[in-house]
């Protein structure tokens, strides 16, 4: 599925400490993926807070994007919400504002069963009517996918692509195998985990679901075609110079540490959603520190 390949960028959703959206900044960060040339964009994410917003100000920041994309850039949007219900409503308002993709988390407070996700992927999947993407994140969902019922959901209509953490034991390769013979051909399997996208995309990966391309997307799109055209020499070079910022996203979590980067770069001082807390000041001057190699290599 061509939505669903490449470097799909992953942009913050900038909010006032009341959580009401800022359209402004948000088309600041577009601007910058849609620039670079990335593949797609992946608008309310766990990159983008999507949790943490209420269901009207996921619709303004839908709407502010698509005005903003203008078409330029696939969109994909993340609908994941605590209630089917709601998932629905949010699933058939994203196809209705334009929206060319959905990415479904199974968001939750009680621990869901195999047949209540399946059940939900279905009932939002055809309410949504637009090629949908499985988010597996088990590290904020607490929800692991089985390959079985991945290849279950894959059967579904409209259902056309997952987005895989990465593996516990590093073997892109493998895995990569064992879902392609259980699902359909065609179906695309990405990779998030941005510390691993090289392997990822190296061993066969069909797209980066990239949280620092959100911000820093011309470094993230030349690794990422680098590690397509094959080129591992390159793709490693690229991937080094990332080093220290992915230890900062495993020692601080990858969100806090780009809210900080936004600041470094200029591009506007937003806190996360409390309870998240910023950053603090040395934590930032590492940020700094580490974005220097990056920037030095684009």
């Amino acid at each position: 599925m061509a939505l669903f390949t490449g470097l799909s960028a992953f942009p913050l959703s900038p909010a006032d400490d009341e959580g009401r959206l800022n359209p402004d900044l948000l088309a600041q960060f577009l601007e910058r993926i849609v620039a670079a040339g990335t593949d797609s964009i992946g608008l309310l994410g766990s990159t983008g807070g999507y949790a943490y917003l209420t269901p009207e100000e996921r619709k303004r920041a839908l709407r502010a994007a698509v005005e903003c994309v203008a078409g330029r850039t696939p969109l994909i949007v993340g609908v994941g919400a605590l209630t089917t219900d709601v998932a629905k409503d949010l699933a058939r308002d994203a196809r209705q504002a334009g929206a060319d993709g959905l990415l479904l988390a199974p968001v939750s407070y009680q621990p869901l069963t195999d047949e209540e996700v399946f059940r939900h992927f279905e009932a939002v999947a055809a309410a949504g009517d637009l090629p949908l993407c499985i988010y597996n994140n088990p590290g904020t969902t607490k929800f692991s996918f089985s390959l079985e019922l991945i290849a279950r959901l894959s059967e579904l209509p409209n259902v056309v692509a997952v987005k895989m953490p990465l593996p516990a034991d590093g073997d892109f390769a493998g895995e990569l195998r064992r879902l392609q013979d259980m699902t359909p051909e065609g179906f695309a399997i990405g990779y998030s985990g941005d510390w691993g996208a090289k392997d990822a995309l190296l061993a066969g990966g069909a797209s980066w679901y990239s949280v620092v391309a959100g911000l820093l997307p011309e470094p993230a799109l030349a690794l990422t075609r680098a590690a397509q055209a094959g080129d591992t020499a390159e793709a490693e070079r690229i991937d080094r110079a990332f080093d220290p910022l992915w230890a900062l996203f495993r020692e601080f979590g990858s969100f806090r540490v780009m809210f900080a980067i936004s600041e470094i770069l200029g591009l506007g001082r937003i806190n996360p959603p409390r309870p998240v807390l910023p950053l603090e000041h040395a934590c930032c001057g590492r940020v700094e520190v580490a974005l220097r190699p990056v920037l030095e290599a684009s």
